[in-house]
């Protein structure tokens, strides 16, 4: 399944669980019915009378049916509201509800700082901001999680026993594994079955406070047996009817994450050529007396996030949230001889160098060969060896003192300024009293100094070092955010014009930080065809015409890009009617097509970039900000890998 047939399933399944959060709350409404006319009529009963199917049918009223159908519901949905309004800060909110801890960038310590390289490179090679890392130190299973809605407020879990058994390339199989589920829709379905759940749960978490309070109340104060018995009643019957939803609603995450498994572990091998890793990573697991298991009291909520199983499943298999490991691995590894790693990895672990793995560094570059539409498309939501080896190689030629700035928040807002100064002394001298006046203490200093660094940092780097840096500038109060997007803004506005690249810059970054700092809600799509937006088509596609070209030229790439479109008679735009806001309502549009609509649109641009046989990093840039508009995470345009 490719990256956007992927996404459409994903939107598919999320219509069929409101289908079956209709089925639930209708369940409950009917069940907490017959237990208030079993209730009711068990009051009325004189005191030897037997309680029988026809006095509870005796006590039915519709008028009551509906007040307790309306209760129900309003019950439920709040609860659900509720639970969504808090995982709407991100994965961060799951995270530290299990007990994560955040791993420092700058971290010395080399098994935490192995892991940390694993997941930059990971991010860089995927075209996605890098996530932050939590540790669950307490846990000593071998375990991790995605959690997020989008990319851009994603974060990585990882048990201290993942931190401490597995190998390296383990640890990129687990890690890759949990990469997929960011890219392919996977985390914000969770997230959404979370939300759902919890409020069919509410039912069940009600019933349970009034049983405690009856508890309360009668070591206070007697109170009347048959008030007392009737609450009692009231509250172990809402209690089972609650945990009655939440076993119809445990079985519907069951199904669908057992399925959605199977689809990252084969990512996985698709994304590092490296089937022994992940496998390895399994068949530790099942040696592993501690297994995968999770002891957060919030592991039953957020089990259908992890790797791997995160405890016992009751009902064995039709609650299982995963398939079994064996299945897992015979389907990676068909030569397995069923027998699980028991050897204790953590005293022979090797140490992270202080660089990366050399044997990929440097083995791709950004893309000056054309290369064909169709398989730069393919890119994305996935990865390869050859993203994996250009994200290394662009990391280790990154400044040292460059990478641990982008790796502190300090440091990051200095680095996104840096990006920003303008080559003009004049106008950097302008942009630099800004700082000095506006910044907060220390960012004017920090941002001359880092200046002299760039300086051999190549174009092509930028958009990784953004991607480097987002997770730091996550990390700001909502007063600091707003002080860095006022000063980003003045600093691309000091010229009096926008260039490309500061768009671009300005476009990828807020795209990610919005979703943490705002709440912003995501764009629904709406659009299924890009005949619906034709002219908003041709005016991103003649801007990438027009980008590095001029004349003929930029016929022939808005040529090139418009027979992808299959016959459209669009006509290349002249510059003069190209202009950023007119770019902003366009781009603020085509983000509401259907997933099945964008590939056709990013092929078209693609195409557009390499008509003339080369991409530039000014191209590369603007096709990166336009996919991740489009919630299309696009790997760097490698050029075509020599036999």
């Amino acid at each position: 399944m490719d990256f956007f047939a992927a996404q459409d399933s994903a939107r598919r399944n999320t219509a069929g669980l409101v289908f079956y959060f209709i089925l639930a709350v209708v369940t409950l409404i009917i069940l907490t019915n017959l237990l208030i006319m079993g209730v009711m009529a068990w009051m009325g009963l004189r005191p030897s009378e037997p309680l029988t199917p026809a006095r509870i049918a005796a006590a039915f009223d519709w008028r009551t049916f509906a007040l307790v159908g309306a209760g129900v519901t309003a019950v439920v949905l709040a609860g659900s509201l509720y639970k969504m309004i808090q995982l709407n800060s991100g994965g961060r909110v799951v995270a530290e509800a299990l007990g994560g801890r955040l791993v420092s960038q700058n971290t010395r310590d080399p098994a935490r700082r192995r892991l940390l390289n694993v997941v930059e490179e990971m991010a860089i090679a995927a075209g996605v901001p890098v996530p932050p890392v939590y540790l669950l130190e307490d846990e000593e299973g071998i375990n991790a999680f995605a959690a997020g809605k989008t990319p851009g407020d994603a974060v990585i879990g990882v048990t201290r026993g993942c931190l401490e058994q597995l190998g390296r390339d383990q640890l990129q199989g687990v890690m890759a594994h949990e990469f997929s589920h960011i890219l392919n829709g996977d985390m914000r379905l969770n997230i959404r079955l979370m939300g759902v759940l919890h409020g069919i749960l509410i039912i069940g978490i009600i019933g349970y406070h009034i049983l405690r309070s009856m508890t309360h109340s009668r070591r206070g104060r007697s109170s009347s047996g048959n008030g007392a018995l009737v609450l009692l009643a009231l509250g172990g019957g809402l209690m089972a009817i609650g945990f009655t939803g939440t076993f119809f609603g445990n079985l519907i995450k069951a199904s669908v994450g057992r399925q959605r498994e199977y689809l990252a572990d084969a990512s996985v091998v698709q994304f590092t050529r490296n089937p022994d890793g992940i496998a390895g990573a399994l068949k530790r697991i099942g040696g592993f007396r501690a297994r995968s298991y999770v002891e957060s009291s919030a592991a039953s909520e957020t089990r259908h996030l992890f790797f791997c199983p995160a405890m016992h499943a009751f009902f064995g298999a039709l609650l299982a949230t995963h398939p079994p490991l064996e299945r897992r691995i015979k389907r990676i590894d068909p030569g397995w001889d069923g027998k699980f790693d028991a050897d204790t990895v953590t005293a022979a672990q090797p140490q992270e160098p202080p660089g990366r793995k050399a044997d990929a560094v440097a083995s791709a570059t950004i893309a000056t060969a054309a290369a064909d539409a169709m398989r730069a498309l393919g890119s994305v939501g996935r990865v390869d060896e050859a993203h994996l080896g250009y994200a290394r190689g662009i990391l280790d030629a990154i400044p040292a003192a460059v990478q641990e700035a982008a790796r502190e928040p300090y440091g990051a807002r200095a680095l996104i300024y840096v990006l920003l100064m303008s080559p003009a002394r004049e106008i950097r001298e302008k942009q630099l009293a800004r700082l000095e006046q506006q910044g907060d203490t220390g960012i004017h200093a920090l941002t001359l100094r880092l200046l002299p660094e760039m300086h051999s940092v190549d174009d092509g780097a930028r958009l990784p070092l953004v991607d480097l840096a987002t997770p730091s500038l996550r990390q700001l109060s909502l007063r600091q955010y707003q002080l860095f997007r006022r000063n980003l803004r003045a600093l691309m506005e000091a010229d009096r014009r926008i260039n490309l690249f500061e768009w671009a810059l300005q476009h990828i970054l807020l795209q990610h930080l919005e979703a943490a700092f705002s709440r912003r809600p995501m764009p629904r799509p709406r659009y299924g065809s890009l005949r619906e937006l034709r002219e908003e088509t041709a005016l991103l596609l003649s801007l990438l015409a027009h980008v590095e070209r001029s004349g003929a030229a930029a016929e022939h790439a808005f040529s090139a890009a418009r027979d992808i479109l299959e016959g459209d008679d669009m006509s290349l735009l002249p510059k003069t009617e190209l202009n950023l806001a007119r770019l902003d309502t366009a781009v603020e549009r085509l983000a509401q097509l259907k997933p099945l609509a964008k590939p056709q649109l990013l092929k078209a641009c693609v195409a557009a970039v390499m008509a003339d046989g080369r991409v530039t990093p000014r191209e590369s840039e603007l096709v990166r900000a336009f996919a991740a508009a489009l919630d299309c995470p696009l790997p760097p345009m490698l050029a075509p890998q020599k036999a």
